[in-house]
């Protein structure tokens, strides 16, 4: 059975001791916590499924990774770190060393989720104009 899954972008995330704002977070349906009227709320207080983090040219590239790496830490099953000044992506997954990807390299996406993409295709869609 496929749970689909949903992408939100910069959702905040509080779990643990502390909240995140990724790029995008990515949770399964099953794990959207609906409020009582049905509606999405604007804090989740877990973490997400998948998380993607697109270094940007003013942040530090330790803290965004300690927020993937703090998603990891509960319950977060894949993320990936956008570098766009080199073209890769690193990608964590829980209980193993990162993971640096370029080029034609396909990516790993949740087993959810049937996707085929490869970092220069996840680039390819970065650019501007």
């Amino acid at each position: 059975m496929t749970i689909t899954p949903y992408a939100f972008p910069e959702l905040r995330c509080s779990f643990g001791d502390r909240s995140i704002v990724p790029d995008v977070a990515i949770f399964q349906w099953n794990r959207i916590p609906f409020t009582q009227d049905g509606q999405v709320p604007d804090n989740f207080e877990i973490a997400p499924d998948w998380v993607i983090e697109i270094l940007s040219p003013e942040q530090k590239a330790n803290k965004v990774i300690g927020n993937i790496l703090h998603c990891l830490a509960y319950g977060c099953r894949l993320g990936w770190f956008v570098d766009p000044d080199d073209l890769s992506i690193l990608v964590f997954l829980p209980d193993q060393l990162p993971i640096l990807l370029q080029g034609q390299t396909a990516l790993p996406a949740l087993p959810a989720i049937e996707l085929e993409l490869t970092v220069a295709q996840v680039f390819d869609w970065l650019k501007m104009g």
